[in-house]
């Protein structure tokens, strides 16, 4: 094989080569020099370039030779230095074309597609010059004879030149690659510390340096003194995360984050801080430690990175205002319902040891209502920072107007410390106020559900605490889930029943005159007979009726279809008798209830005064000027009220005064006692001939209670004595036999 020697021609002694021996500039850190790799089979090629280029400045960087004398060897290190600038590379070495195979490698096996390659031959006519260039992108193509000194200069700036653009290009185009990927990755990421630590990470990958000295801080309010805070660091700063910036123990980090949130503007000198504003006015600035100055092209890398995140940032304050909305309570800042259910669902979560407990503020609309809503939000907020005070460990909740969840672990959350929050009066807007929490509680551990089941389990347990007595905590158990279920069939069934218009109907009970035992009247009650043939007892289903909001329209059936009734009774021969119908609070307060009281009359043809509707005594004291305006109403009409189930409840006797009632009822529990004692009936009856009304006792049952009532006076009575509740053709017959 002919060997290429090394030629320089004479221009290389006109070049001093003191003179282009540049001192470093004094005090500041050595530029990075430029890579170069000389390959060739011949040591004194080496020696040789090396003299050529001593001292060299290109670009005002120095240039750094490496050395490799086979093609191999070359290979090896082009893929040992990522940074290699340019390559000076003999044709002929170990065979004829070693160094187009090396190219070839170089372009296709390692990528390096921005290394420039100077191709130097000692043999001008062996490889066809330009078929070479455009095959290999050969950057140089010269014989050794050509490269002076001079012109060895001028080819490795042009080359030098290029590789620069052409890395600044690569990083560019690699950069705007992560910020894309990294504005996908971020998308993922959800709520502000999270997403600064994404960001944090990719600005790290972005400017290739590590992550040990991040700082992310957020600005603050001062509208209500809300101090900047560190809200992502990495390495050692990550003790910092969530305090305010001030606690950040270097001076520098600390003070470069600060002026770069006041001016709102990233700064690039002497260190780097990025700004990201946000409309909410709360910018973000990550505080980056650089080990070498910004690369060329990466300040406009970051200028689009801050522009994309600016946007993330954005999202992700919208994304946690959604999640404010979602999961916390607006006015009190405490985990809402929607919360409760996922920490009820939390992997974390132990049931074995766990307790949740619902709490009702006793009487707090009558609070709203006599001190204002001001006031009752107040007392809302001095009740949960009592809670929190007390209970540190467990999870508040508020689910209602005046309804708190509790859940922790089950020896903190229990009745004594629950019912304890509530031993101290509260101090409210300048006023000590008392207050006190019917509580329904459910130990996670002996259910086997999940959380809007235990959610359920507990309001049954609060339902039996508030029948119970106000003030008072129920733990839930087998047999009150059993019963609600129970209520909860029989309120399905009950709907059905409702729609298929055809298992609800009506009995009529006769009413004597106690002092000859002849028919004064009939009452008219609801029955319900399921599609399976069972009756359903009307202390079951009534009060369901009242509770879903169909006892207005039941009301109304069992008012038409008495009315019906009493015009088939008078044209039977029984037009004395009088129809008494029970009235519920809820058809009381139905705008249309004197309407179809009327049409009630009207399409039966039968006059008012036949008519005795009964309402409650506690219906009446609770809206008394209801009642007396709808007694008044009914006076038109010739219809009579009767005072049902008289002395139950709690009303004052001075109740009675203000009603032009014309009956008064005494309660089949008083007439069940009276043979032992007589004192309550007595003096119901006393009470209604005082106020001129007629008395009747309901549940007459034995020949002695009669007897009892007739002495006392009392004017009327039912009961089993006489008969049970009938339908038409037993009544009919029955009042046959009672008037024959």
């Amino acid at each position: 094989m002919q060997r290429d020697e090394p030629t320089f021609s004479a221009d290389d002694e006109l070049i001093a080569i003191d003179e282009d021996i540049a001192p470093s500039p004094t005090g500041t850190e050595a530029p990075d020099p430029w890579k170069v790799l000389i390959v060739d089979d011949d040591e004194d090629v080496h020696r040789a370039t090396e003299l050529a280029l001593r001292g060299m400045l290109v670009e005002d960087r120095p240039v750094q030779l490496l050395h490799a004398h086979s093609g191999e060897a070359a290979l090896q290190q082009v893929a040992q230095h990522e940074d290699l600038a340019v390559m000076l590379l003999d044709v002929v070495m170990e065979s004829d074309n070693a160094g187009l195979k090396v190219v070839r490698e170089v372009r296709e096996a390692l990528k390096r597609s921005a290394l420039r390659v100077i191709l130097r031959t000692g043999q001008p006519g062996y490889a066809p010059e330009l078929e070479t260039v455009r095959n290999y992108d050969i950057n140089d193509y010269k014989t050794k004879s050509e490269l002076t000194r001079v012109r060895l200069f001028t080819s490795l700036t042009a080359s030098i030149r290029v590789y620069r653009q052409m890395r600044t290009h690569e990083r560019m185009r690699q950069g705007l690659e992560g910020i894309v990927r990294a504005s996908t990755e971020l998308t993922k990421l959800h709520g502000m510390q999270r997403f600064a630590e994404g960001v944090v990470n990719q600005l790290c990958a972005l400017l290739g340096v590590r992550t040990e000295g991040l700082v992310c801080a957020q600005g603050g309010l001062a509208s209500v003194g809300e101090p900047a805070r560190v809200i992502a660091a990495a390495g050692r700063f990550s003790q910092y995360v969530l305090q305010p910036l001030a606690a950040l123990d270097t001076e520098t980090i600390r003070d470069t984050l600060m002026r770069c949130l006041n001016e709102q503007c990233s700064l690039f000198a002497p260190a780097l801080a990025i700004y990201f504003p946000t409309s909410a006015g709360r910018g973000l600035a990550a505080y980056v430690e650089l080990s070498h100055p910004l690369r060329e092209g990466d300040r406009h890398l970051l200028e689009v990175f801050c522009s994309s995140m600016a946007v993330g940032f954005e999202n992700v304050l919208l994304y946690d205002r959604l999640i404010d909305q979602a999961y916390l309570d607006p006015l009190l800042r405490i985990p809402n319902l929607n919360r409760l259910l996922e920490l009820l669902a939390a992997p974390e979560l132990e049931p074995a040891n766990s307790t949740l407990a619902l709490l009702d503020i006793d009487d707090f609309s009558a609070i709203n209502d006599a001190l204002g809503h001001e006031f009752g939000d107040a007392a809302l907020k001095a009740i949960v920072a009592r809670a929190h005070a007390a209970l540190p460990e467990c999870h508040l909740a508020r689910l209602g107007s005046d309804l708190f969840a509790v859940l922790g672990h089950s020896g903190t959350v229990k009745p004594d410390t629950l019912q304890h929050l509530f031993g101290e009066a509260f101090e409210v807007a300048g006023q000590r106020v008392r207050l006190s929490a019917t509580i329904g509680l459910v130990q996670l551990g002996t259910r086997d559900c999940y959380g809007p089941e235990l959610l359920k389990d507990a309001h049954v347990a609060l339902k039996q605490a508030k029948l119970h007595h106000r003030g008072t905590a129920v733990y839930f158990s087998a047999a009150l889930g059993q019963d609600a279920r129970e209520r909860m069939h029989l309120l399905r069934d009950l709907r059905e029943a409702f729609d298929a218009h055809n298992h609800f109907f009506v009995v009529y009970q006769p009413k004597v005159r106690l002092e000859d035992g002849r028919p004064s009247g009939v009452e008219a009650l609801l029955r319900w007979r399921t599609a399976s043939g069972e009756l359903i007892p009307p202390d079951r289903f009534i009060p369901l009726a009242e509770q879903s909001g169909l006892m207005t329209a039941l009301g109304a059936f069992v008012m038409r279809s008495a009315c019906q009734q009493l015009r088939r009774l008078r044209d039977a021969g029984h037009d004395t008798l009088g129809m008494a119908i029970n009235v519920s609070h809820a058809q009381l307060r139905d705008p249309d209830f004197m309407t179809i009281l009327k049409t009630s009359l009207d399409d039966a043809g039968i006059p008012g005064s036949q008519v005795e509707l009964e309402i409650t005594e506690s219906m009446a004291a609770d809206d008394l000027d209801l009642v007396r305006r709808l007694l008044a109403e009914l006076q038109t009409l010739g219809v009579r009220v009767a005072i049902d189930d008289f002395g139950t409840g709690f009303s004052s006797l001075s109740v009675l005064r203000h009603l032009d009632a014309q009956r008064l009822k005494i309660d089949r529990s008083f007439v069940n006692e009276m043979l032992q004692d007589d004192s309550i009936a007595r003096m119901v009856i006393s009470l209604g001939h005082t106020q001129r009304m007629q008395v009747t006792a309901e549940g007459i049952e034995t020949e002695a209670q009669r007897d009892a009532l007739l002495a006392l006076g009392c004017d009327e009575g039912q009961g089993w004595l006489y008969a049970k509740a009938l339908e038409e053709a037993a009544l009919l017959d029955w009042l046959a036999a009672a008037q024959a």
